[in-house]
């Protein structure tokens, strides 16, 4: 028998201070062969007994939201395991416990139904409580929206957050309103068979029109608040990002990025890597003007600048998947937030007059 789960997460405090997390760390994934002399028995059975701490009827549901493969094809869970059969399961991850608090938070709901929820998270929201967050997070305001809803439990990890985005970062993130719904977005997550999309800009004229990234991400073993790229060897997990100039803007770029993999702060780490830090990104040091003239008026210029747009200038702007029980494509859009489009508004009338 082969297990190969997932480590856990690091540190608790350490991960919610940094929320926007390898999407990987939501998830639990669990590989078995089944030894030669193995009798029949239905597989949620088999798992229930191979898998510490995890009920039969989460293994079902998994089951039912297509998460248990078997030789690569989906089983239900009656499906009868043989010797040498090899087993994939792919499960939400349960948080420690926490306790929820409902809090009345506009949300910026884009789209709703019976299974999800998608929102348009504003700069500046914590998605989940944490250390140093307990309140006034997605999660409280989504437990109040849903507090009539009698299947929702915000302490239920088999409902809620599928995915995370940074604190400071905007855009577009889902919900789950119940385990099957789930259990399905979140194997499609980890399966990497979403369609997200963001903007940013990035300091410096970039030389391609477009890219592929390629790098290791993990923790900077100089400073474990900070990712970064190991372009050698095992250390940190794979990651590949790819990127279009949507806009030249003298000292600054704008950039679409498509990720292929959900690493924590991916984005922001390979664009500082090939030399495009995002523009007032704070953690990695882009708040210090790193392109452009020593003039005073210039560097007073992008101070109004920092003031504008007082985050990493990121935006989660499109988000795909498969509604989980219609089978359906859902895509969705957000629009820059104002404060993205006042900083462009800005650098653009920067440049059609560029005396600075």
């Amino acid at each position: 028998m082969i297990n190969d789960s997932f480590d856990e997460i690091e540190d608790f405090a350490e991960d919610n201070f940094t929320d926007e997390q390898d999407d990987t760390q939501l998830y639990e994934h669990y590989r078995f062969v089944v030894d030669k002399g193995q009798g029949a028995m239905r597989i949620d059975k088999y798992l229930s007994i191979h898998i510490v701490n995890v009920s039969r009827n989460r293994i079902q549901q998994a089951a039912e939201a297509n998460c248990i493969l078997v030789n690569d094809n989906p089983v239900k869970s009656n499906y009868k395991i043989k010797p040498l059969d090899t087993i994939s399961v792919v499960m939400n991850r349960p948080p420690r416990e926490l306790e929820i608090i409902p809090e009345d938070i506009p949300l910026d709901i884009v789209y709703e139904d019976q299974d999800l929820m998608v929102i348009n998270k504003p700069p500046g929201l914590v998605v989940h409580p944490g250390f140093g967050n307990y309140q006034g997070t997605m999660v409280n305001a989504v437990a109040y929206k849903l507090k009539d809803t009698p299947e929702y439990d915000a302490k239920d990890p088999r409902l809620g957050i599928v995915h995370r985005i940074d604190k400071d970062t905007s855009g577009l993130i889902v919900v789950a309103k119940n385990a099957y719904a789930k259990a399905h977005l979140s194997a499609q997550f980890f399966n990497k068979t979403t369609k997200r999309q963001y903007v940013a800009l990035v300091w410096g004229s970039v030389e391609n029109d477009e890219g592929r990234i390629e790098g290791n991400i993990g923790r900077s073993l100089k400073d474990r608040m900070l990712m970064t790229v190991f372009p050698e060897g095992d250390y940190g997990k794979t990651a590949v990002t790819h990127y279009k100039v949507l806009e030249r803007l003298g000292y600054v770029s704008l950039v679409q990025c498509k990720l292929e993999t959900g690493r924590t702060h991916q984005i922001r780490v390979h664009m500082k890597y090939i030399g495009h830090t995002l523009f007032n990104d704070e953690r990695y040091g882009g708040n210090e003007i790193l392109k452009g003239t020593n003039f005073t008026k210039y560097k007073q210029f992008v101070q109004n600048c920092f003031s504008i747009c007082p985050r990493q200038a990121l935006h989660a702007q499109t988000l795909g998947f498969i509604q989980p029980r219609t089978g359906e494509e859902l895509m969705f859009e957000a629009p820059l937030p104002e404060d993205m489009t006042s900083l462009l508004e800005k650098w653009r009338g920067y440049i059609s007059n560029r005396s600075i």
